[in-house]
């Protein structure tokens, strides 16, 4: 592509991705991606932040994970420490998705305890699925201190994210389910009756360890 014709194509799917129809960002988008390029990675990640079409942004996701990653990779770092609470979780989003275990250490301990849902969700996802071998361990008993927090999806994406971990999650699950709130001992039971039964329905299981967890907890708890 010469010069000429990259910058006419750079300013189309630039306007195409401000244009407000949510067809047209979606498209642009697709084209972002098919044909990669580095200019396009500030336009895509800056679009992330504000686009409120669903679809759009997976979409945008999907272009970036396409782009050059030693261009986008920091990029989306540096993302991390926006105002803007979608902008965070996009990122984190579509660090996710990249795959780069070297964006890990990036995802602080802020950002898994980030006071909007959406960005501490995408904060476990993120590093449940970037997360080096033998760090597993620390990870689980870091994302075990939220247990208890938000509404039914907020918990079941934390319980999802712990069930992922493997091996060392039954004893933090174990150990939380003799905590002093309530609530962190009914989502540590859900959570166990979710690792033993994959299938089961969450909200039946939160219901239930609900019922079993408004007693007191074990003689002897010290808590967690």
């Amino acid at each position: 592509m010469n010069t000429t014709r990259h910058s006419t194509t750079e300013t189309r799917i630039s306007a195409a991705l401000a244009h407000s129809q949510p067809s047209t960002r979606l498209q642009a988008a697709l084209a972002a991606g098919s044909n990669p390029e580095p200019e396009f990675v500030e336009q895509l990640v800056e679009r992330c932040a504000i686009e409120p079409d669903f679809f759009v942004r997976d979409m945008l996701t999907w272009a970036l994970t396409r782009q050059p990653r030693e261009i986008t990779v920091p990029r989306l770092i540096a993302e991390l420490r926006s105002e803007l609470a979608q902008a965070r979780s996009q990122a984190l989003h579509s660090l996710s998705k990249i795959g780069d275990q070297g964006s890990f250490a990036a995802i602080s301990s802020d950002l898994m305890h980030d006071s909007d849902d959406e960005v501490a969700r995408s904060a476990w996802r993120a590093a449940v699925a970037l997360v080096p071998r033998g760090r597993e361990a620390a990870l689980a008993a870091e994302l075990a201190t939220e247990l208890g927090r938000g509404d039914r999806d907020t918990q079941l994406s934390l319980s999802r994210a712990l069930i992922a971990l493997g091996e060392t999650v039954p004893s933090i699950l174990n150990a939380a389910a003799a905590h002093h709130n309530p609530r962190v001992r009914a989502h540590a039971i859900a959570t166990e009756r979710l690792l033993r039964d994959p299938d089961g329905e969450f909200a039946v299981a939160i219901k239930h360890a609900t019922r079993i967890a408004i007693g007191p907890p074990p003689v002897g708890d010290a808590g967690c």
